[in-house]
């Protein structure tokens, strides 16, 4: 079960995955894998991977997945619950060291726009598996707040768990 997370700091803990506020714009993300980084990554640019496991709560579904994994390509996710729901993302990628970090920029559109969303996401090695930290930098506080607010991190830990319960992406 998940608690709410304030701007005190206080860790929001679902199941495997952490997340926390952090100064005024930040939030942070920690899951660990029980698989190498290289599979890590791989499941989180590979647009048949995302499509399969990038869904959040059970009964959405992806039937938009592009994703352009280079500095200076564009991705665009459509979800869609299937009873008149649904909203996308678009972004673009900075930086990409495979197998160890992505840095992007992406927007929700619900349908407007929201503001930009700066996010590093490092993929370290942890005993046999790994650390994922995904460091999320918004415009200022009042977007941050919205951000949590949604309760994002269910969909994020229903996702991360439907990763790990997949067969053949840890190769």
């Amino acid at each position: 079960m998940s608690n709410t997370t304030t701007s005190d700091m206080t860790p929001t803990k679902t199941s495997k995955m952490t997340l926390k506020a952090e100064g005024d714009t930040h939030i942070v993300v920690t899951r660990r894998f029980a698989a190498p980084p290289e599979s890590v990554y791989r499941a989180h640019t590979d647009p048949k991977l995302l499509q399969k496991w990038l869904l959040g709560p059970e009964g959405w579904t992806m039937p938009v997945c592009i994703n352009e994994a280079k500095p200076g390509g564009k991705f665009r996710y459509e979800w869609t619950n299937g009873k008149k729901g649904g909203f996308h993302l678009t972004g673009e990628y900075l930086e990409l060291e495979p197998f160890n970090r992505i840095v992007h920029v992406e927007r929700m559109h619900l349908p407007d726009p929201t503001p930009d969303n700066h996010i590093e996401t490092r993929f370290d090695p942890d005993g046999s598996g790994t650390l994922m930290t995904m460091r999320m930098t918004l415009p200022d506080a009042q977007t941050r707040a919205a951000m949590l607010a949604t309760g994002m991190e269910r969909g994020m830990e229903a996702s991360y768990v439907r990763l790990e319960s997949m067969s053949g992406w840890k190769a």
